[in-house]
């Protein structure tokens, strides 16, 4: 019990609060690069940069081309500024240490097919991160820009108890890399933003253990969106992953069920969950103030496979099939660990882990189906 409470201390401490704010301006330097560079704000690209400041690029004369930010600055003063130029960029992963930093962004231009990965060391000047250095390579891709939001848990017991939770890392890294391979760039919110907790974790299975040990996407759970940084209007898709702490904090959470109704609403876009992470959706409720899985086919882990005589059991919020039905949704089944995808119209539903990639393959032939309609 000292170990937790000395970790918790440590997680809390000034000096690990103060890492986390540092982390915060970096990438606030960061995305006034991309701004400036995705919108042709050359104000935006200098602000971003150490005057004195070079790019280490290349092209098909030079190996090694150094470009002046303020050179480069002046490549987007157009007669177009401020408006989209066809560049959509992220940031993938930040490293902090003391008054220097390293930073990585990803920069789409879907357009021509092509994926830059922009590396840059910054440094604290003044009481100001400024980028000192910047590189930058570019290979073609199948990613598309279209963005999924995987909706995880930062829960970590059983309610009160003090029994492990965690978001199934399994169900994560199978729709995940589905979602990847085709394409797709993929976020993830949780209540609280922030690192989740994992569980499940195989590092037997080839797929997982590959992702496991993926610093970029390891940093992305680490590091998940806060509800009031994410813009639904990005968002093709919802996916709500299971695990045991999928049954708290997400279910009840008001914004998390505002951005999924937006995306299912407004944008014409698709509801999904997998095993547990059916509970997110129970509470839903459409404009017309029905519940949304009332008269739908809908999936998740069943009640008669819960171990009900189990501890963890006894801090269950609520019976996942049971509330369903009581909502006027029709809950749908197979037998234990096989795969069971269920559709309805924009809402798509599996049993289980075994069915995470089903259902991301559902989802993405919805969105092409309505592509070509």
């Amino acid at each position: 019990m000292k170990k937790v409470i000395c970790f918790i201390a440590l997680l809390f401490s000034p000096a690990c609060l103060l890492a986390q704010t540092e982390e915060a301006l970096v990438k606030k330097c960061i995305e006034s690069y991309i701004e400036g560079t995705s919108y042709n704000k050359p104000d935006s690209i200098e602000k971003a940069f150490y005057p004195e400041a070079s790019l280490f690029l290349s092209n098909k004369d030079k190996e090694l081309w150094i470009v002046p930010a303020s050179e480069y600055a002046k490549w987007f003063k157009k007669d177009n500024q401020g408006q989209f130029n066809g560049r959509i960029g992220r940031v993938i992963s930040i490293d902090v240490y003391n008054n220097i930093a390293s930073a990585k962004a990803e920069i789409l231009i879907p357009g021509k097919k092509m994926e830059f990965i922009d590396l840059f060391l910054l440094k604290k000047l003044q009481g100001e991160w400024k980028i000192i250095s910047k590189s930058a390579s570019s290979l073609s891709t199948n990613k598309s820009g279209q963005n999924i939001l995987f909706i995880v848990s930062n829960t970590d017991h059983y309610g009160k108890s003090t029994i492990a939770a965690g978001n199934s890392f399994s169900e994560i890294v199978n729709a995940y890399n589905t979602f990847k391979t085709e394409g797709y760039t993929v976020d993830f919110v949780s209540p609280e933003g922030g690192s989740i907790p994992l569980a499940y974790i195989n590092t037997s299975d080839t797929l997982q253990k590959q992702y496991l040990f993926d610093p970029d996407f390891m940093y992305a759970l680490k590091n998940t969106k806060k509800p009031n940084e994410i813009d639904s209007k990005n968002y093709k898709a919802v996916h709500y992953i299971g695990g045991g702490s999928a049954m708290y904090d997400v279910p009840e959470n008001k914004e998390i069920q505002t951005i999924a109704l937006k995306v299912y609403e407004e944008n014409k876009g698709i509801i999904s969950s997998v095993c547990h992470g059916t509970a997110g959706i129970v509470n839903l409720k459409t404009n017309d103030g029905n519940y949304l899985v009332a008269g739908k086919k809908i999936s998740g882990y069943p009640d008669s496979f819960e171990k009900q005589d189990g501890e963890y059991f006894k801090y269950f919020p609520f019976l996942i099939q049971k509330t369903i039905e009581e909502r006027g949704g029709i809950f749908k089944f197979s037998a234990r660990n096989v795969s069971h995808v269920e559709t309805d119209g924009r809402i798509v539903t599996g049993q289980n882990f075994q069915s995470s990639s089903g259902v991301a393959l559902k989802i993405i032939e919805l969105i092409n189906n309505a592509k070509n309609e």
